[in-house]
């Protein structure tokens, strides 16, 4: 039996994704009276040339569907836009034989980087890449219907699909939307039902002309070859956007999920050499393939490197796969080849070679860079055992587990990222092809243990690089993971917390709220001053100028106190509408929360969103010009970025200066596991223009008073070991306190199962007595409040006099030893 899939592919995650039609609560407008015997609109592609597109022009295919060839003299294509109110043109001429396509090129955009087949027309349309609507018409008089009702009764018309959900002219429901990387496309039966939505998938772009020939294979006849010729030993195949023939192999697992279907298949004839892979996806877009795992088959279609992303710019590896795809099913229920079975020593434990640039020329070393084992085992079936989760499942159903237990373990069972040569390069992703109605994917934290056997095919994705597409999933062993704890502070203590509560706006749920709120009442302790990142205005996301975050604040103190917490107060200042970065229209910035118990806050009015906080002194103490107040600004260092807040406390008689901060995001580096290496990290630019900025500020107040209490605390959003923080604590003038935890602690946030430091507590030296701790609550739990987890300072203000100080170290000395003999209040 010989089957073929058109290829479709729509895809940003390679997750399990649910596929549905939204439809209207009004009635389908009615279908085309008579669905075409012959001719059909069968691709329609309006991306072509777009940001992320690889094709150079958009474009319309036709196809015949009948018995006899389809004369197209006098016939046009015509195009309106999703609101239907006007048509343009596209003249035909020539035919287009039975069971033959017919290609129409159309605009060229200003990017891509693959041209289409010769085609058989040309026009100059420039189509929707989202929504609008292609008719096929007997004549090339503009069409001048505006309704799906109008157009249906217009016997002009042979046949008409309206794409993207926005498109009023269609046939029955629309078909799916298309985008800069996917056509829409009529199935391989080109079944016409005059119904869009059951005859055309989303995908893939696929353009072919009269004579059968794609992008890249007009011309050269296909090619015989096996997986590990097409595989190679570089990244990139040797018959990257050729036809290849005679490709052999044994269904090992299937996709069926999501616009990323398809199936891989193995040679079980492999070759000697360890660097080309004998594995393959077969990508059938958003077609179910009609194979079974243990189907022998010989298949035939083109060869793609696929990319996310626009492939000439793509900071990512490509996945190397066979697109438009014809095969035979050859033999059934033959044993599936063995797994590579993945042992701690089995992955090098550096990372990639270092040239500077693109790794993609170079030739594979699977036993000396990680990257390079697993590209040469790409496609193939790989197996692990016993094997501990580092990094918690998402929700999105993948986690990332180890494959080296012993490679920079964290004390509570994650993998430390400790400095940019010290990649973890044993973590693994693995996501799931088991049907979750079968086996539901399992929700396990960091240092849980998938037991036995977890094994599938690995490919490489731009989230989380190379993943394991478990067939078989290992069970989840609970490793009784808990949440932390820290302890009260004592009555000489000032303890000084700092929190990223990940885009909090009035509008979240109570449950997020009372989650954050029992975190700071109880895992925290109720910390004296309390930093946070991440609140956004009243409104949150709605971007409709509100800048205000009273209620934000008011909503959470309210939550803080019916989780047992005092009534802290807050201090902040609203930033310009669309200054600060972060979700558009939620207007994140940083603020203070103090408990009026035990520190009071020095108020100096003035200080407003462009308003720079200076140093004063007078009559001997040093003190802020407004508090609360933002360091510079209105320099370009804090573009589109949030601006540090500076205020001023008093705690027992004693000044003590708290700034809050989130720096730039890192969004814009590119991935560890790109094929870049090593990796430019673009946003280290502005946050070390920051930590110059915050830095200059730091010193004026140590210029005006050498033994200021003064902590810098917030979210980075880089590593101890970035320029950035190197900046901050150049000279000593401030310590980074996560430099003092043993390095299996230095950790407050996972990302792709690295368990790494964005966050911080850096404190001058004026502060006696400092106990810091990193309150594990958040970043290794598949459930979480915030993906950060919270950090804690308690410390001993200096009161800048030694007999002073001296008293109030042996006061808090005493405390600290009779404490837990004296009566509870």
């Amino acid at each position: 039996m010989t089957t073929s899939r058109r290829a479709a592919r729509r895809r940003a995650l390679t997750v399990a994704v649910a596929s549905g039609l939204v439809v209207s609560g009004t009635a389908a407008p009615a279908a085309l009276a008579a669905p075409s015997a012959d001719a059909v609109i069968a691709e329609v592609y309006g991306g072509g040339g777009n940001s992320g597109a690889t094709l150079t022009n958009d474009f319309v295919e036709l196809a015949n569907r009948g018995a006899a060839a389809v004369s197209l003299d006098g016939f046009s294509v015509q195009y309106a836009p999703a609101s239907g109110n006007s048509w343009q043109v596209t003249p035909l001429t020539g035919s287009v034989a039975p069971g033959a396509r017919y290609l129409i090129a159309q605009a060229k955009g200003a990017g891509g980087t693959v041209a289409l087949p010769a085609p058989d027309a040309t026009g100059s349309l420039a189509l929707s890449a989202t929504a609008g609507t292609i008719a096929l018409v007997q004549g090339t008089t503009a069409l001048n219907c505006k309704t799906a009702a109008d157009c249906a009764a217009d016997t002009r018309i042979k046949d008409l699909v309206g794409f993207g959900p926005a498109a009023v002219i269609r046939e029955g429901s629309a078909a799916p939307a298309p985008s800069n990387t996917a056509s829409v496309a009529r199935g391989t039966a080109l079944a016409d039902t005059d119904d869009n939505a059951a005859d055309f998938t989303s995908g893939a772009p696929t353009p072919t002309n009269g004579k059968g020939e794609t992008p890249g294979e007009t011309g050269p006849p296909a090619v015989n070859a096996k997986i590990h010729d097409i595989q190679g030993t570089t990244r990139i195949s040797p018959f990257k956007d050729r036809k290849v023939a005679g490709v052999t192999g044994v269904v090992t697992a299937i996709r069926s999920f999501g616009s990323a279907r398809g199936f891989w298949i193995t040679d079980t004839a492999p070759d000697a050499d360890p660097r080309t892979s004998e594995g393959l996806f077969v990508f059938t877009g958003s077609t179910t393939p009609a194979v079974a795992v243990g189907d022998a088959v010989t298949a035939t279609g083109t060869v793609r490197e696929f990319y996310p992303d626009a492939p000439a710019t793509s900071p990512y590896q490509s996945l190397t796969e066979l697109t438009s795809a014809q095969w035979t099913v050859d033999s059934s229920g033959n044993a599936l080849p063995a797994a590579t079975v993945v042992t701690p020593d089995s992955v090098p434990d550096t990372v990639a070679p270092a040239p500077g640039g693109s790794i993609e020329p170079l030739l594979l070393e699977p036993a000396k860079y990680s990257l390079d084992f697993w590209e040469s085992h790409e496609s193939e079936l790989v197996s692990v055992s016993d094997a501990r989760v580092v990094g918690p499942t998402s929700s999105f159903n993948e986690l990332y587990v180890t494959t080296k237990p012993k490679q920079n373990p964290s004390v509570r069972g994650g993998a430390v990222y400790l400095d940019y040569d010290r990649l973890n390069t044993g973590v693994l992703k693995v996501a799931s092809l088991i049907p979750f109605a079968e086996q539901p994917f399992p929700k396990v934290n960091t240092g849980d243990v998938l037991t036995g056997e977890t094994s599938g095919p690995v490919e490489y994705s731009n989230f989380g690089g190379y993943t394991l597409f478990a067939t078989k999933l290992g069970a989840a062993k609970d490793n009784g993971l808990q949440r932390e704890s820290t302890r009260a502070q004592r009555s000489g203590e000032l303890s000084v917390a700092t929190y990223n509560v990940e885009n909090l706006s009035a509008l979240d749920s109570d449950e997020k709220f009372g989650e954050l709120a029992k975190a700071i009442a109880t895992n925290l302790a109720k910390p004296d001053i309390l930093n946070l990142e991440e609140i956004q205005d009243n409104n949150g996301p709605t971007n409709d100028g509100t800048v205000a975050a009273d209620q934000t604040l008011r909503k959470f103190t309210d939550a803080i106190v019916a989780a047992g917490g005092p009534r802290y107060e807050w201090r902040q200042i609203d930033p310009e509408n669309g200054k600060d970065g972060g979700q558009p229209g939620g207007n994140i910035r940083v603020g203070f929360l103090f408990n009026p118990a035990r520190v009071s806050f020095v108020d100096r009015k003035g200080g407003d969103a462009i308003t720079p906080v200076d140093v004063v002194k007078e009559r001997g103490k040093t003190h802020l010009t407004v508090s609360p107040g933002r360091v510079d600004p209105l320099n370009e260092a804090w573009e589109a970025s949030r601006k540090p807040l500076v205020g001023e406390f008093v705690f027992q008689g004693r000044t003590v200066f708290v700034v809050a901060n989130h720096f730039n995001s890192k969004g814009g580096d590119q991935p560890t596991h790109g094929r870049n290496q090593p990796p430019v990290r673009s946003s280290e630019v502005q946050r070390a223009k920051q930590a110059t900025v915050l830095r200059g500020f730091i010193d004026k107040l140590l210029a005006s008073d050498k033994n200021a209490n003064i902590v810098v605390a917030g979210d980075l959003n880089d590593y101890p070991f970035s320029p950035a923080v190197k900046t901050l604590t150049a000279g000593d003038a401030l310590k980074d306190l996560i430099a003092s935890l043993p390095e299996n602690e230095r950790y407050s946030y996972v990302f792709e199962g690295q368990s790494q430091v964005l966050d911080h507590i850096l404190a001058s030296k004026a502060p006696r007595g400092v106990d810091y701790d990193v309150v594990h609550l958040n970043a290794e739990f598949a459930k979480q409040a915030s993906d950060h987890d919270p950090q804690l300072l308690r410390f001993r203000p200096s009161a800048g006099n030694p007999v002073q100080d001296a008293f109030y170290d042996l006061a808090d000395y005493l405390e600290k030893v009779l404490g837990p003999y004296l009566p509870k209040p």
